[in-house]
């Protein structure tokens, strides 16, 4: 029984070293992964030279390269295939005195959609709180749409970050995401304002305040890039630095980078910043971010080999009728 007790005491100890050591080897920066082989999805628009969608296009009629190198493409949809779409409705004191207008524009927003795309609802001020889950009942999400209420704080990135997690239980289908906001997360407003308190320009200010750089964004993006989201941010005028009664460089520069974000989270998503300039055209431009959906390809590759974590690998995209230009997003960071 000693003997035992022994050699189990023994076995003990020599787990706790080899746990002891896994953490350390995880974090070790210049990791490379080895084995791992990553699906990367894109969600490619297709026009000609007059900008008109091209929608009839098949997986022969496309050529993939990362990094120079064309892609085997491993799986196609056509534009017809259904969608699984957030739609983020800012509910913070900025939306307060447009909310009639918001809700009804949003609902229109159903209507262009195709039957079979799945919706889901969130909400956010302080808060992010689903209103509705992912369904093809028109009904129920326009209910949602309605119940729609809040104020105060904007937990944009937050709420984001949300949104992605609950994209990621629909599996393999094509995913999208259209927000309503000025983009002025709260967090990082007051971030940006204590970096601001030296700057003397408007252009020092949006220097130092880096927007590209934040944490919180990043985030966002890499979860995206992993989930083959592309986002379509309608930005109110409340947000538009252009528009602000006080032109301040911290002013200013707090709402440039809000901005430039919202840029950011169209750019390498393959979305579109869509500039809301009069709140009578925000029904329109939720009917051409419908419109643009429906004019999406999906395609995916297996990106394979040892890739250092961090590392930008560019995407480009051809197609075998050059008159015609295609669109997605610029590649991703390896994870």
């Amino acid at each position: 029984m000693d003997h035992q007790k022994f050699f189990e005491k023994i076995l003990f100890f020599a787990f706790l070293a080899v746990v002891s050591v896994i953490p350390l080897r995880a974090q070790d920066p210049d990791d490379v992964i080895r084995t791992e082989t990553s699906l990367v999805q894109l969600n490619i628009g297709v026009v000609d030279k007059q900008g008109r969608a091209i929608t009839s296009l098949t997986r022969n009629d496309f050529a993939i390269y990362e990094d120079g190198v064309k892609q085997s493409i491993q799986h196609f949809e056509p534009v017809e295939a259904p969608f699984s779409l957030v739609l983020m409705l800012d509910m913070s004191g900025s939306t307060v005195n447009f909310r009639q207008q918001l809700k009804l524009a949003s609902q229109r927003f159903l209507d262009a959609l195709a039957p079979e795309d799945r919706v889901a609802v969130i909400q956010f001020n302080k808060d992010v709180k689903s209103l509705s889950g992912f369904s093809t009942d028109r009904r129920k999400t326009a209910y949602a749409i309605e119940i729609a209420s809040g104020a105060g704080e904007t937990h944009f990135y937050e709420a984001l970050k949300y949104s992605l997690k609950e994209l990621e239980k629909e599996g393999q289908r094509r995913k999208a995401i259209v927000v309503l906001t000025d983009g002025l997360d709260t967090r990082l407003r007051n971030t940006d304002r204590a970096t601001l308190s030296k700057a003397q320009t408007d252009e020092e200010a949006l220097a130092t305040i880096q927007p590209q750089s934040s944490t919180d964004l990043n985030s966002v993006l890499n979860s995206a890039d992993r989930l083959g989201v592309t986002i379509y941010p309608l930005a109110l005028p409340s947000g538009d630095p252009k528009r602000l009664p006080l032109q301040t460089p911290n002013i200013v520069g707090i709402y440039a980078a809000a901005r430039a974000r919202l840029q950011s989270l169209a750019d390498r998503t393959g979305g579109r910043l869509n500039e809301i300039n009069r709140l009578e055209y925000m029904a329109q431009l939720y009917r051409e971010v419908a419109a643009s959906l429906r004019t999406l390809y999906t395609v995916a590759y297996q990106a394979k080999g040892d890739r250092l974590r961090g590392k930008w690998h560019e995407i480009k995209v051809e197609v075998a009728n050059t008159d015609l230009t295609a669109r997605t997003r610029p590649g991703y960071y390896a994870r």
